[in-house]
């Protein structure tokens, strides 16, 4: 059940629901596979990130170093690049059996299981060019996997639908997070790392049941699809994308929504560290608890863009969302209290879910049936922008400034984005 073929996808604020009816979409049996789909996606992203931040300082690797290694999530901001191929080329033999999107979608999850084995036989220690290579193929087959699953989503899914579709997946990608977070934290005291990769590279067998059990989406109308040619498969989406009003604006908004908490994300685990937590009780509070929190916060973002609209839910979520970074200040300050740290992360987490929902779904608004996987992938390769090159120097900056001045500094740095989505709310109120 895809969006109408070939009409504007853009966020309408007009189609409020009632708190039943947004509360039924999640009974849709089709929010399962992708609640599981969301939860393969968020499984490997936390591998090259916050995990990988986590084990590198428990074996000595310097600050400076953590923070650089941000940027093996450069594949996640260059996506769009070859999401054109996954838009229009099959997987041999596997699209025939499951179509354009199971089948790569599959692919990767088999590849990724293999990458993950690898990353953990790594020594960040005596080797981090080893560690830091496996860490970029988990990372680009992540991201490919990313291009499939959300084209999938958004193309399963109606209009109306896609609050609803994108709390379900920010929920499975949280659980995901718990998966390569809080297990692979806490399992790591007792077990070698090689062990703990192996047990989340077959928990990725949860998503690949998932997209074997669920339907194939249609395929998009034939009247807009590229003209032939690679070229025309890259340039037709981004053409389209650059008719809709204020673009400029809205691929800046893309880049900056997140852009405090990214710089913040990075060095979290290296703070919780220096303040002397232990690993169990930065899986138990930061990980399991924060988690809990957050998946809380996707769903009731998901209610809060069918009653409110997408722009105020954006605009609560953003809002909140960077106040919570001051949270962190005030933790640095209090020093190693596990009680504070509780609040500090179930609230950041909450807000920073609702946030989450609602971003989703204005992404996912702005793609037509026939671009989805190149669209949507440039959007959220912007995100990722954000996430890995603008946020590799939080580290440097993280070792200039104490952690109270560093993490107000990144509540500070959420202001662009919500100046971009008021200026966005204004333009779409005007017309």
């Amino acid at each position: 059940m895809s969006a109408p073929e070939g009409g504007d996808r853009g966020p309408r604020e007009g189609a409020k629901q009632s708190l039943r009816e947004a509360l039924a979409l999640y009974a849709d049996p089709r929010l399962l596979a992708v609640l599981a789909m969301g939860f393969a996606s968020g499984l490997p992203l936390l591998l090259t990130t916050a995990t990988l931040s986590y084990w590198l300082a428990r074996v000595g690797v310097d600050k400076t170093t953590i923070g650089l290694f941000a940027l093996v999530g450069l594949p996640y901001a260059l996506k769009f690049l070859w999401a054109p191929a996954m838009d229009h080329l099959p997987v041999p033999w596997l699209s025939a059996r499951l179509g354009r999107r199971r089948g790569w979608a599959l692919a990767t999850q088999l590849g990724l299981a293999l990458a993950i084995l690898a990353l953990g036989g790594t020594d960040p220690a005596r080797a981090p060019l080893a560690t830091a290579l496996w860490a970029l193929v988990v990372a680009f087959l992540s991201a490919s996997q990313d291009v499939a699953i959300d084209a999938w989503r958004i193309e399963i899914l109606r209009e109306h639908e896609q609050g609803a579709g994108a709390a379900a997946t920010q929920v499975g990608y949280r659980v995901g997070l718990l998966a390569a977070g809080a297990g692979a934290i806490a399992l790591s005291d007792w077990l070698p790392w090689s062990t703990v990769f192996a047990v989340l590279a077959a928990l990725l067998g949860v998503g690949m049941l998932a997209v074997l059990l669920a339907a194939e989406p249609p395929a998009p109308a034939r009247g807009r699809a590229p003209r032939g040619g690679t070229a025309h498969a890259f340039l037709d989406p981004l053409r389209d994308f650059a008719t809709r009003p204020r673009w400029l604006t809205i691929l800046a908004f893309a880049l900056l929504y997140k852009f405090g908490d990214a710089i913040s994300g990075v060095m979290a685990n290296p703070f919780f560290v220096e303040l002397g937590f232990s690993g169990v009780e930065i899986a138990s509070v930061t990980k399991v608890f924060g988690i809990m929190a957050t998946a809380a916060g996707v769903l009731a973002g998901g209610v809060l863009v069918a009653r409110l609209g997408i722009f105020r839910a954006l605009l609560a979520g953003g809002v909140l969302q960077a106040a919570t970074n001051l949270l962190y200040s005030l933790q640095a300050q209090v020093g190693p209290d596990l009680g504070l740290l509780a609040v500090v992360v179930g609230t950041d987490g909450f807000t920073g879910g609702l946030g989450s929902a609602a971003f989703v779904a204005y992404l996912s608004s702005l793609c037509r049936a026939e671009f989805t996987a190149t669209q949507y992938a440039l959007l959220t390769s912007l995100v990722a922008g954000g996430r890995t090159v603008l946020s590799a120097g939080g580290g440097w900056l993280a070792d200039q400034l104490a952690w109270g001045s560093f993490f107000a500094l990144t509540a500070a740095l959420a202001v662009p984005g919500l100046l971009l989505l008021a200026s966005l709310a204004r333009a779409r109120t005007a017309r």
